[in-house]
This record gives structure tokens, sequence and C-alpha cells, in this order.
């Protein structure tokens, strides 16, 4: 699940199946993550500045578009994906359903990203909030994944303002995920503090929202 055309030809395939778009959520949609994210967007870097949000590997989750239209305070949300047919998806949903933004100051787009070339699309210390909702988990269920899972958490906390924290939501056990980041971060040379709070229960499986601020 690491490689581009795997998810290229999910969502060729998903989009196929109806003629409607309807936004596919891994895990679990916006609500039940509101109450973690939104608090993290209530204090700008600067008096002007937009607050900048990734969705990483948003796939067509409604996450991204939820934040800009949530957002009280202006956000400049980047919903990014690997796939190009995920990201046209997105483009042409929200162009044929606007949109509006809590703040009239807000934006939202769509980008074709490989999420270890987080790097060259942002500048370090520029992005206030990195929500990461089964990307991780794809790439450490991998064969060949795994090395590009340390490298897209080395490129989060690079891009990071100080004040800034990367959300991973996942189903993995926090004795496992926990162990996983903190050796991985130390192992970069970089200072980052990991906490996790359970999300929830959902058809039987218990996920966990893991929160990696740079210190």
């Amino acid at each position: 699940m690491d490689k581009k055309e795997t998810w290229d030809r999910f969502y060729a395939k998903s989009s196929s199946r109806t003629t409607s778009f309807k936004n596919f959520e891994w895990f679990f949609g916006f609500d039940a993550v509101r109450d973690f994210i939104m608090p993290l967007l209530q204090t700008r870097p600067h008096s002007n500045a937009l607050l900048r949000v990734v969705d990483m590997g948003c796939g067509i989750s409604a996450v991204g578009p939820c934040i800009y239209r949530h957002s009280p305070l202006p956000v400049w949300v980047t919903c990014a994906d690997i796939s190009p047919i995920a990201v046209k998806l997105m483009q042409e949903h929200i162009r044929g359903k606007a949109v509006e933004p809590h703040s009239l100051s807000s934006k939202l787009e769509f980008v074709e990203l490989d999420c270890t070339q987080l790097h060259k699309h942002f500048s370090s210390g520029s992005v206030d909030l990195i929500v990461d909702k089964g990307t991780t988990d794809a790439l450490l269920r991998s064969e060949e994944g795994k090395g590009k899972a340390s490298l897209v958490l080395k490129r989060c906390l690079k891009v990071l303002r100080s004040s800034g924290s990367l959300l991973q939501f996942s189903d993995e056990d926090p004795d496992a995920r926990m162990l996983w980041l903190e050796t991985e971060a130390h192992n970069q040379g970089v200072m980052a503090s990991v906490g996790v709070q359970e999300v929830g229960e959902l058809r039987g499986v218990c996920y966990y929202c893991y929160h990696v601020t740079p210190r």
C-alpha cells in the first residue's frame, strides 16, 4: 500500500462504481476527530498569518474541507495525496459543490504530492498542523513502506513550526506506536514530545490519536 499505482487503481475503481461523488473515509470522518484538531487552530503564529494545515495522504476524505469550513481563524489547508486521480476527484467535487469557509481569508487547495517530499512543497518551520489519518499506518503495514514511514516522519518534523503539531490517527496499539515515534525521532536527532489519546471504538476496533510536537 506504499505504491502510487495501488492508490490510483483504488480511487479509479471507487469512482467508477457510482455516478455521484462520495467521500471515502479511512477509519472515521471529521466529526470523530474534530475535538482533537480544532483546539490546535486557536492561535495564529503572527497577527495576520494564515494557519498552515496539511491533510497528508488525504485521498478523497472530507477532513481537509471540513477544517477549512469550520476553523474560526483563517487557515490555508493543503490536501495532499500521491494519487493524481484522488486529487482530481476532490478538485472536481469542490468546484461543483462550493464550500464556504468560516473565515473569508481561508484557502483550500488539493495537490499531488508524495509525502516523502513534503520539504519540497513547504519550507522548514512553516506548517502549523499536519493531519495523518491512516497514511503512516498504510506505510508501516507495507512490505517496503517502513523506510518511507520513517522518512515521512522526518519530513513532517522538518516542516512543522516549533509550535506546530503532527496528529497521527491510528488503530495501532500505543505500546508499539509510541515506541516507534520516540525511537524514530531520536534516531533522526530530532527532539520531539509524543502523547496519545484514545479516539474511541468503531466496529470493535479501538483508535488512537498520537500527538507529536517538536521541542
